[in-house]
Formats: structure tokens, sequence, C-alpha cells
């Protein structure tokens, strides 16, 4: 017996899913200004990275701070110092995936940096009174929310398959889980 489109039976179902993805990397320059004229600069970082993610009407929103730390000499390189500046950004990350469909009121959204606010030049400005820092970052986006899904229903239920069994042969007995999980991730 064979089985015709119009033999299945379709079911709306509302789940949680994932309804919107968006990816954002980005370059931003920060001027820090030490207590003294540096001559030079010995290193720069970035560290205390926090952040959080937030719905907006556009995408949605990374707001967080970073420190930047600036080891610099002056004095005609005879001393070094330290400058610390905290800094606060705002990133939108729009979705270049959304479901039209998904229920607003239970949107919940995340980020994942993918790339941390990393320091990749410190230069001394023409001024000579302060550090430009260009910084890279890169976020990840999520939105959870409710949506509806269509499957297709069993007439006998779950058990309709009687006696029958899926043979996937013996290429895949030796696989292991472990493995496969990391290559997922």
């Amino acid at each position: 017996m064979s089985i015709s489109y119009k033999d299945f039976e379709c079911r709306e179902i509302i789940t949680k899913a994932v309804c919107g993805k968006g990816r954002k990397f980005s370059q931003v320059a920060h001027t820090v200004t030490p207590p003294n004229r540096p001559t030079s600069i010995l290193g720069a970082w970035i560290i205390n990275h926090q952040y959080e993610a937030v719905r907006s009407a556009d995408g949605i929103e990374v707001v967080g701070t970073y420190d930047i730390n600036i080891w610099y000499s002056y004095n005609r390189n005879s001393q070094t110092d330290v400058a610390k500046e905290t800094v606060s950004y705002s990133e939108l990350v729009p979705l270049s995936y959304l479901d039209p469909k998904h229920r607003a009121s239970t949107e919940e959204v995340s980020a994942d940096a993918t790339q941390e606010p990393n320091c990749v030049e410190a230069n001394i400005n023409a001024a000579g009174n302060g550090v430009v820092v260009r910084v890279e970052r890169e976020f990840e986006v999520e939105m959870v929310a409710e949506t509806k899904v269509c499957v297709v229903v069993c007439e006998g239920g779950c058990d309709g398959f009687g006696d029958k069994e899926a043979d996937y042969g013996d290429e895949y007995d030796d696989l292991e889980a472990d493995l496969l999980e990391d290559e997922i991730d």
C-alpha cells in the first residue's frame, strides 16, 4: 500500500526555538590620555570585559564595558607608568535571520563574544599627549522565542511503525559519541 500526501495529517505546535541570529565584527578606536606626556608605547591590552544583550527594534544590542591598560614611557624614556581607562560601548548587531511569526512577548536574547575585545594597535596621537588604541571585537547573537511549527501526525501514533526497525548497517557501530559532540560544538 502506498502512502499519498492526502494520507498525512498535519498539526501546528507551539515550541521554543531559535527565531533570530546575527553576527558582527567591528573595529573601533579609543583615545586614552595618560597623566604624563608619553614618549613611547611599551604595551597595550584590554581586561575586565563585561557585556549583556538587549533586544532592540533593529536587532540585538550588546552593551558592555572593558578596561584599556597602556604601559608607556615618559620623560624621554626614563620612567614608565600604566594608564588605565574604562570604556563603555553599545554595539547593534543586526539579525541576518528572523522568524517573522515568533511571539514577541516571549523573546529571550543572548550574546557571545566570538572575539573578545583585543588591542591590535596603539600609537601616540599627533598632538603627542594621548594614545590612540584600535580595538577589534566580534559578537554572535541569538534570539529564542515561542513560534509555531507544523508537524506530521502519524495515524497510528508513535507505534505506527509496527514491527519495522531502522537498519543503519554496521558503519556507525565504531563511532565514539564524545568525538561527535566535539565536532558539533
